[in-house]
C-alpha cells in the first residue's frame, strides 16, 4: 500500500536547507538552539527540520542574522522553495481548518443539450471559513497548494460532489486535480468504494481533469483516466484550447467529452479568431469519439452559433448559474 503524508492532515515539517560559507559556519549553533526550544525533529548534514510551531520564529532569524539568498526550505515531499516563500506557507495555514473541518458546499450547474433540455449537471465546490465567509475555490487551492495539500483538499470536494451526485438525474461531472493524485489505485480507491456504496452507476460520472493544459505527466495522467476508465466511470478533458488539441495526444487519452475553454466561447458569434479555434477543437473532438461541450455560454447568438457549427452540449449562465444543494452531506 502506498502511504503519503499528502493524505493525512498531519503537522507540517519545514526542511530548511542552509548553503554558503557563512551560514553553514552557524548551522551547528542554530541546531542546537531549535533542539533546546523543541521544535527541532532532527538535522542532519546541512538540512534542518523543524516543527511548524517553531517555523515562524525561525524565519525571522534567518533573515536577520543570515545569508537568506543561499537558505532554501521544503515541506515533506514538495519541492525546495526560496526562504522567502517560507511565508505564505505558514499564512495560508486556515486551508488545513477547512479541510479538517470539511468546510465545503456543494452547487450544481446545468449542461443542456441542442434543445436546451438538462442532461447533466457539473458539481461545483465552494468553502467557507469559521466565521461563515465564503472562500473562493481559486483561494482554497492555491492555499493547499502552498501547503502540499492539494490532495487532500481534491479528495475532500470529490467525495462530496459524489454524496451529492445521489440527489440528481443524469450525468454529473465532477473536477479533479491529477497531479494531486500519486498513485490511482490508491488514492481514487475511496472514490469508487463510495459511489459503489451509494448504488449509483459507475457511467453516471464524468470526471473532469483540471488545468488540462497543464499537465506535464501524460503518462500518469493516462494512468489516472485508465483506472477510471476500468471501474466504469467516464471522464472529460476540461478547459480545452487551442495548444491541447493535437489529435494525437487526444487519440491517447481518449476522453469521452471535451470542454470548449469558456474564452473561446464568450462572444464567439461576432470573433471569426475564437471560432476558428473552437471549430479546430470541434474536429478534434469527433475525431476521437468525444462529445464536444461548450462552457461559459452566456449569450443566445453564441449557443446559436456553437450549437449550429455542431457542438452538443452546453453549459453557462444563459441555462442556469450554479446552485447550492437543498442538502450537502460532506463528511468524508
Amino acid at each position: 500500500m502506498v502511504h503519503c503524508q499528502a493524505c493525512q492532515l498531519s503537522e507540517l515539517r519545514y526542511y530548511i536547507r542552509f548553503s554558503g560559507e557563512k551560514n553553514l559556519k552557524h548551522f551547528p549553533q542554530v541546531a542546537a538552539s531549535l533542539e533546546k526550544s523543541g521544535v527541532l525533529v532532527y538535522s542532519r548534514k546541512e538540512t534542518a527540520v523543524v516543527k511548524e510551531a517553531g517555523a515562524a520564529g525561525l524565519y525571522d532569524f534567518l533573515i536577520d542574522h543570515l545569508e537568506a539568498e543561499q537558505l532554501s526550505f521544503r515541506t515533506d515531499s514538495s519541492g525546495w522553495r526560496s526562504i522567502h516563500d517560507l511565508p505564505q506557507v505558514i499564512e495560508s495555514q486556515w486551508i488545513d481548518e477547512v479541510i479538517a473541518d470539511q468546510a465545503v458546499i456543494c452547487y450544481k450547474q446545468p449542461i443542456v443539450d441542442k434543445e436546451e433540455q438538462i442532461v447533466a449537471h457539473e458539481i461545483l465546490a465552494r468553502f467557507h471559513g469559521k466565521s461563515g465567509e465564503i472562500i473562493s475555490p481559486a483561494q482554497a487551492f492555491a492555499a493547499a497548494k502552498r501547503r502540499n495539500r492539494l490532495y487532500a483538499l481534491d479528495r475532500m470536494c470529490r467525495m462530496a460532489a459524489v454524496r451529492s451526485a445521489a440527489q440528481l438525474e443524469g450525468k454529473v461531472f465532477i473536477n479533479f486535480i491529477p497531479t494531486s493524485i500519486y498513485s490511482p489505485e490508491h488514492c481514487l480507491k475511496s472514490t469508487v468504494r463510495l459511489a459503489n456504496e451509494l448504488g449509483i452507476a459507475p457511467s453516471q460520472f464524468v470526471f473532469e481533469v483540471v488545468e488540462t493544459e497543464e499537465v506535464d505527466d501524460i503518462e500518469h495522467l493516462k494512468k489516472i483516466l485508465m483506472y477510471y476508465k476500468e471501474k466504469g466511470f467516464h471522464y472529460a478533458l476540461d478547459d480545452v484550447g487551442e495548444g491541447f488539441s493535437t489529435v494525437g495526444m487526444l487519440e491517447e487519452l481518449a476522453p469521452h467529452y471535451m470542454k470548449l475553454d469558456r474564452k473561446y466561447a464568450h462572444g464567439i458569434a461576432e470573433d471569426p479568431g475564437k471560432q476558428r479555434a473552437a471549430e479546430a477543437i470541434l474536429q478534434a473532438a469527433l475525431k476521437v469519439g468525444a462529445v464536444p461541450l461548450a462552457e461559459g455560454v452566456e449569450e443566445r447568438e453564441d449557443f446559436t452559433w456553437l450549437r449550429n457549427s455542431g457542438y452538443q452540449l452546453f453549459q453557462g449562465y444563459l441555462f442556469g448559474k450554479p446552485a447550492p444543494f437543498k442538502s450537502c452531506i460532506c463528511q468524508s
